[in-house]
């Protein structure tokens, strides 16, 4: 038994993703699959070196936290406005669609009522990280196929976010009185956030906006706490770092707050993947397999289908189309959040949870390559196609 557990474990995460992460990228997977095969590896259903991630996991939510902080950094509302206007109908056509494909699947699988709407929930969903990671930064910022990518990315991670925050007004033991209470102080919290911003945190970033190490040290400060002020009020701590990100999103600054804190969110996701993925339980896994197969299957399959179908509809030209499409044919890292949130908060049970996991795990998997062998990435086998 290692001295320093703490520190054995934190080896065990992190030298081990960089060594699971370095064969992932010669087999051109995304390392968010890395994190959660190590998990698996090294948790109860692999070698058992670590026994119980439930420490690991709730560290891990700090990830999330910064995950929507950062997401809210992206959002000014010139922006969202702009994005609603060119992308709206076929985002959401794309997850009535999906959400559809899970009540269909979640029917036929024998899942009970609550089990099929979180189903359906998670499947509306396409992978930021993929979706972002694998498209040259030439195409990302000045080009129009990455912008309907972000554009469709960002309606869609607002949607989940909403998601997040309705699974936890339906947990266990809180009535509809105290619900309508949490919706009615939602409009009194966003106003107390932004006065407080306007005329405290802005004016503090101005007088010391030469100071990098404040400004790192702020930032965190003012993410976390209004996320501990949600959280306090009953409601979940994603809206609070969401809301606390979109009230900074205006200022000039929210560029460099949100390069600053990518590595910290990035370290903190690493930590709550392979939380995730030493959660998994292998005869649970093997049992739900086949079906999970099925899944990722169809999610494949039809996911670039129908955004390309829907982008055509709305004017896009067929290549761009094809392309957005390909770009975002596979499930979320959102889906994988939700599941997890489902089971703790005891909607779903253990076969719901790993049939969503599985088949979301599957898609990473697949997908990149489909990407990868097709259209200019990063990280493509084809030097023609490798850019950056």
């Amino acid at each position: 038994m290692p001295q320093e557990p703490a520190l054995f474990t934190a080896f065990l995460i992190f030298s081990g993703a960089a060594i699971i992460a370095t064969l992932a990228l010669f087999t051109r997977q995304t390392m968010l699959v890395a994190y959660i095969v190590l998990g698996l590896l090294l948790g109860p259903a692999g070698f058992g070196l670590i026994e119980d991630a439930t420490g690991i996991a709730e560290i891990s939510e700090i990830g999330i936290a910064f995950l929507l902080f950062l997401l809210g950094l992206d959002l000014s509302p010139v922006k969202l406005v702009k994005m609603l206007r060119a992308t709206a109908t076929p985002t959401m056509l794309s997850c009535a669609a999906f959400a559809m494909l899970g009540l269909a699947f979640g029917y036929v699988a024998g899942l009970d009522g609550v089990e099929t709407l979180v189903l359906a929930s998670a499947l509306m969903f396409s992978s930021t990280i993929i979706g972002l990671k694998l498209l040259p930064t030439t195409v990302l910022h000045h080009k129009p196929t990455g912008e309907v990518i972000i554009s469709v990315l960002l309606l869609q991670d607002l949607a989940a976010v909403a998601l997040l925050v309705a699974l936890h007004a339906f947990t266990g033991g809180v009535g509809a009185p105290q619900v309508a209470l949490q919706l009615l102080s939602l409009p009194l919290l966003i106003a107390f956030v932004y006065l407080l911003q306007k005329y405290v945190i802005l004016r503090l970033l101005e007088k010391f906006d030469t100071i990098r190490e404040y400004i790192f040290l702020l930032m965190i400060g003012w993410c976390i706490g209004v996320a501990q002020l949600t959280a306090a009020l009953g409601l979940s701590y994603e809206i609070g770092a969401f809301i606390a990100g979109v009230t900074i999103a205006a200022n000039p600054i929210a560029l460099y707050v949100a390069e600053s804190l990518k590595p910290l969110r990035d370290f903190f996701l690493i930590i709550f993947f392979f939380a995730l993925g030493s959660s998994f339980e292998l005869p649970a896994m093997l049992e739900v397999l086949p079906a999970a197969a099925l899944l990722a299957g169809l999610i494949l399959l039809l996911k670039p289908a129908v955004f390309r179908l829907l982008l055509a509809h709305t004017g896009e030209e067929q290549g761009r189309a094809r392309e957005v499409g390909v770009r975002l044919g596979q499930g979320s890292e959102f889906s994988l959040l939700i599941a997890a949130l489902a089971y703790e908060l005891q909607l779903i049970g253990g076969y719901a949870a790993h049939l969503l996991q599985i088949s979301m795990l599957i898609t990473f998997m697949v997908s990149p390559y489909l990407i990868v062998m097709r259209y200019p990435t990063p990280i493509a086998l084809n030097k023609h196609l490798r850019r950056d």
